[in-house]
């Protein structure tokens, strides 16, 4: 069987979206592939790189096989008339290629209807696949689309050449008028002149490589193995290691690889998350740090190209990072001009969402949430500071109007708790109190996924807790809730945030309750007047919740798919408790006593189902007169002291 080659060359695709694009493609074609009996005997690969997205479909028929099927005509009323076929019956007999001899009849709900026994002969995979490929390359989602030469034909970036081949046949495939050949194009740089494909599988792969352009893997590992060798120049030095970093690097490059550069020592006066944030989210290096862990004056950069013997491009890198950090460092003294304390007024001026104010208004509602929260956690007997709490609250957003977080917005909160940490906050506050409050406002947005940590404190998680729950419950009243593909706002994200950071530390706070307080912080102000009286608030941010802490105790925590469904549909509003009892029914689950226990209880839930839908009433107690067996006896006298211990282990554990 043949193996099936497609290459969509385009120009650079933006890094972030390369994978999507990738598995949505591969995802399409192998619907493409079974849907039209034409299943690769292999699972498919993936080719992907900047300029290209390609998969390479091992193994397809080259034609669909031949089917036999049998078709439903017209009834027989209309068929035959004074026992003759009629125009209708010899109209479906030259459509089925039979004589009207050979019809059969069958019995349907809709009465008695003529039939054919159809053999049909598979197409040519080629011609399917010229067929119905362009419109699902035209399908692919991207977050940002680009319209060129044809209205109608779009994709993320534009498409400069096509290869489609099944072996070393060229499929007649056209998409934004550009036919599919067998020529590809190598490494922009390395080598620019087309080259010949001769056959689709090895040859291909072996093709690209000859010009200067690897695959994923090979990329990753010819990447890793660089890092290595730069840090070895430096004793007791190592590259830090990001995953997210490597995968954007990865998706930039075709061949590449890793140069060493330095940058002036002194700039390490500054904190490290700004050097770092300045390095990784805007430059694309990787820091290097020594053998103590502590960042050093050295960064690696990952090039598209196959070195720099010269120094050349290292240089530029240096001069680049250069002015970068002298931009952070200049941000970084204006800022303490003005405290963060004295920022709080600012807010007024800092749009959080239209319909919800500013961010001053935010903060006001925050502070009245979080010390609310507090207080439950302090009832709880948990350890918590509220007057740290509410000073954290009171100041968390103020960096918002600082120059460090206008230049980089992935500090917001990171930069807050900088500054104060540095920054005199009240005059008698003693330094404890001013670092707890610090640490509180770094963690503010944590966690910022799943596999994120949690504030590091209560207060922290109070604070985090704190705003969430007022976004998502502004969000939440103007009937802004996320829907199946658009999540604008990130609640889905806040949520999970929140619901981790209640499991992680244990913090006794009811879900309902939490809406409810979140919604109460709203109330008297101008937000209020502007919530949509359509939505049910209350259940559907019950409802969100609960798809939350779903997802959470499946995906995150790992337990069985049934048990987090037994779990939950008892209750869903007490996080902790909800894990506890998610636990004790995966422990208890092994032993020879649970599977007889699940069918003592289904056969009393079948009971008082039946009883309820006989119309049978049922007693709200129990009735020691209907006892006929001593039995009965003894385990009526057994619950309420069982009943008892059950409820106090409950309380106390």
């Amino acid at each position: 069987m043949p193996d099936f080659l497609l290459e969509i060359g385009c120009e650079e695709i933006p890094a972030r979206m390369i994978d999507a694009g990738s598995q949505e493609l591969e995802k399409r074609v192998n619907d493409l592939l079974s849907r039209e009996r034409l299943a690769p005997a292999q699972t498919i690969i993936h080719l992907d790189t900047p300029r290209r997205l390609a998969i390479l479909a091992p193994g397809i028929p080259a034609a669909q096989p031949d089917i036999t099927e049998k078709v439903t005509g017209p009834s027989v009323s209309v068929s035959f008339k004074d026992g003759q076929p009629t125009p209708a019956a010899q109209a479906f007999a030259k459509k089925a290629g039979i004589d009207v001899s050979r019809l059969e009849r069958i019995t349907t709900p809709k009465g008695e209807y003529l039939a054919a026994t159809v053999r049909k002969k598979g197409r040519a995979a080629s011609e399917i696949l010229a067929e119905f490929l362009p419109k699902e390359i035209a399908s692919i989602y991207w977050p940002k689309n680009m319209y060129w030469r044809k209205p109608n034909e779009r994709f993320v970036r534009p498409v400069r050449w096509l290869v489609a081949m099944l072996d070393d046949e060229v499929i007649q495939l056209e998409f934004d008028g550009i036919l599919a050949g067998h020529q590809t194009r190598g490494h922009r740089i390395l080598a620019k002149s087309e080259i010949s494909i001769p056959r689709a599988g090895a040859a291909y792969i072996q093709a690209l490589e000859r010009t200067k352009v690897l695959g994923r893997d090979a990329r990753e590992q010819q990447i890793r193995k660089g890092l290595d060798a730069a840090t070895r120049a430096i004793a007791g030095a190592r590259w830090r290691e990001d995953k997210v970093l490597l995968d954007t690097v990865v998706n930039l490059t075709e061949f590449p690889s890793v140069i060493l550069g330095n940058f002036d020592g002194e700039f390490l006066e500054l904190p490290e998350e700004v050097l770092v944030t300045v390095m990784r989210d805007h430059q694309k290096y990787f820091a290097v740090e020594d053998a103590n862990g502590k960042l050093a004056p050295h960064f690696l950069a990952v090039l598209n190209t196959d070195g720099d013997p010269e120094g050349i491009i290292r240089h530029g890198h240096e001069r680049v990072l250069r002015a970068r950090f002298n931009d952070a460092r200049f941000f970084w003294q204006t800022d303490q001009k003005i405290p963060l304390r004295e920022r709080v007024q600012l807010l007024k001026h800092v749009t959080f969402q239209r319909d919800l104010g500013s961010y001053y208004e935010k903060t006001l509602r925050v502070q009245r949430l979080c010390s609310w929260l507090s207080e439950i956690v302090r009832q709880s007997g948990i350890a918590v500071r509220p007057g740290v709490v509410h000073k954290a609250a009171c100041l968390a957003k103020a960096d918002l109007t600082t120059e460090l977080v206008k230049e980089f917005t992935e500090l917001q909160g990171i930069v807050g708790g900088l500054y104060a940490r540095v920054q005199q906050l009240d005059p008698d506050m003693p330094e404890s109190t001013r670092l707890a409050i610090a640490d509180a406002i770094y963690d503010q947005y944590k966690p910022e996924s799943v596999e994120d940590s949690v504030p590091r404190t209560i207060e922290g998680a109070v604070l985090s807790i704190g705003d969430k729950s007022d976004s998502i419950s502004g969000m939440f009243s103007l009937g802004l809730q996320p829907t199946g593909s658009r999540d604008p706002f990130a609640l889905r994200r806040q949520a999970n945030g929140i619901v981790k950071i209640i499991a992680e530390h244990k913090l006794p706070l009811s879900l309902g309750q939490l809406c409810t307080d979140a919604r109460e912080a709203y109330r008297g102000s101008e937000a209020e007047k502007k919530f949509s009286g359509k939505v049910d608030y209350d259940r559907s941010l019950r409802e969100f919740f609960r798809e939350r802490l779903e997802f959470f105790l499946r995906d995150v925590r790992g337990f069985a798919y049934d048990v987090v469904k037994a779990v939950l549909a008892s209750d869903a509003d007490d996080i902790v408790d909800a894990i506890a009892r998610a636990e004790a029914v995966t422990k208890a689950r092994p032993s020879q006593d649970f599977e007889s226990i699940s069918i003592a209880f289904k056969r009393i839930k079948n009971i008082l189902r039946q009883a309820s839908e006989a119309g049978k009433k049922i007693a709200d107690g129990i009735d020691p007169s209907a006892f006929q067996e001593q039995a009965e006896r003894d385990l009526a006298s057994a619950i309420p002291e069982t009943a008892q211990k059950v409820e106090s282990l409950r309380r106390t554990r």
